[in-house]
């Protein structure tokens, strides 16, 4: 099974450090903006009753808004799932999310979406909580994890999660 996953969110968010610690187990602390949209390729299986191998095409795109604007519907045309990535330090990236998501829905209508508090290994500078996630995640009936690119908690999770709620769409 192909499937194309889109990560939105605001510029520094983690979205490239998320999918590099996906695909290569790797991290990098030094910061450089992904210009235009970037695709990276990994294949994983889905266990359970919708047992599958997902060949997941996944983009990366410049968190800018003007950006956004431009390349809007080339960017998430086709998209089957999306990461909605949002920064634990910053609580401004995690209402921009509506936006983010509300660009996609308008392309794609409705996809499997999962919410993503990156970041969660800066615990003394959380300015995002729980309950915070919780309801911008309710609002689109999406799961929610709390990930840290940097120690690679719950990023395979994320990405598996994904997959498997793709998987079961009818």
């Amino acid at each position: 099974m192909k499937v194309k996953i889109c990560l939105v969110g605001e510029g520094a968010v983690g979205k490239t450090c998320l999918i590099r610690r996906f695909i290569q187990d790797q991290f990098d602390d030094r910061y450089i903006s992904t210009l235009g949209a970037k695709v990276s390729k990994k294949e994983i299986k889905v266990d359970g009753p919708n047992a599958a191998d997902i060949d997941m095409t996944i983009w990366d795109i410049m968190g800018e808004k003007g950006f956004r604007e431009l390349l809007k519907e080339a960017y998430f045309h086709g998209a089957q799932g999306v990461l909605a990535v949002c920064d634990v330090t910053r609580k401004e990236t995690l209402k921009d999310l509506d936006d983010w998501v509300a660009a996609v829905v308008k392309v794609t209508g409705h996809v499997p979406i999962e919410f993503l508090a990156n970041k969660a290994d800066l615990k003394d500078e959380m300015e995002v909580s729980d309950s915070d996630v919780r309801r911008a995640a309710d609002a689109y009936k999406a799961p929610f994890l709390f990930t840290s690119a940097k120690t690679g908690a719950n990023v395979e999770e994320a990405f598996s999660k994904l997959a498997q709620m793709i998987a079961l769409r009818p």
